[in-house]
């Protein structure tokens, strides 16, 4: 069976796009799944983490990682996919070409979003890209403050373009950001981490929405 392909997208800069593909690429690896990720970015933040993660844990990597070019991304995908459950893309902000390429590829797309109405405003190029390839997508809420009342009214707003918010949320914790340094993800430098039970709840989530049919964006 051919793996999922999962498009993490932001065409805002600063949005938690790489930190997210990481941390869901170990979450589906702790849930006993076969993953590759894939960094179309030219800054290479996410090859630069996979760097880290190989001289950590070397012959114990699982994961598998590609660098190209978003010319290039729809073959290398296939290609992945049949050999992984899930295949996650790292986009470029920015990148309007290159994201449509990586939103076409995908059978999900994710967008990271902060509760501001800055970042709301700033994300409505990215829904448009994703209603221009009709693709099934969802928001994912990243760097929440705790009893972030903003968050709720933020969530009401993001419906209204069409595009669910995941119920799972992901805290403004250093957490994440430690764990990237190391290489690794929240679920495997602490598995009872508050950060750590959010990678694992929404990994849990997303798996059950790519086991019905996906509803394109409106």
């Amino acid at each position: 069976m051919t793996g999922q392909i999962i498009t993490v997208v932001q065409q805002k800069g600063g949005a938690g796009k790489t930190t997210l593909t990481a941390q869901l690429a170990t979450g589906y690896l702790k849930a006993g799944l076969s993953v590759a990720t894939i960094d179309i970015d030219p800054q290479g933040s996410l090859s630069l983490w996979y760097a880290a993660r190989m001289a950590s844990l070397a012959d114990e990597n699982t994961l598998i990682h590609s660098q190209i070019q978003g010319w290039r991304l729809k073959k290398e995908a296939d290609r992945l996919a049949d050999e992984c459950d899930i295949v996650l893309i790292d986009s470029p902000p920015h990148a309007e070409s290159e994201n449509s390429i990586a939103i076409r590829a995908a059978d999900l797309v994710l967008i990271p979003v902060q509760p501001s109405p800055l970042d709301l405003w700033a994300s409505r190029p990215t829904v448009q890209a994703v209603r221009n390839e009709r693709a099934a997508a969802m928001f994912i809420f990243n760097r929440v403050p705790p009893r972030a009342l903003l968050t709720e009214n933020i969530a009401g707003k993001l419906a209204d373009l069409g595009i669910p918010a995941a119920k799972q949320y992901l805290g403004n914790r250093v957490a994440y950001a430690a764990s990237i340094a190391e290489g690794k993800g929240v679920v495997e430098t602490s598995s009872v981490s508050p950060a750590s039970l959010e990678i694992a709840a929404l990994v849990k989530e997303l798996r059950k929405v790519q086991s019905r049919p996906l509803k394109a964006a409106a």
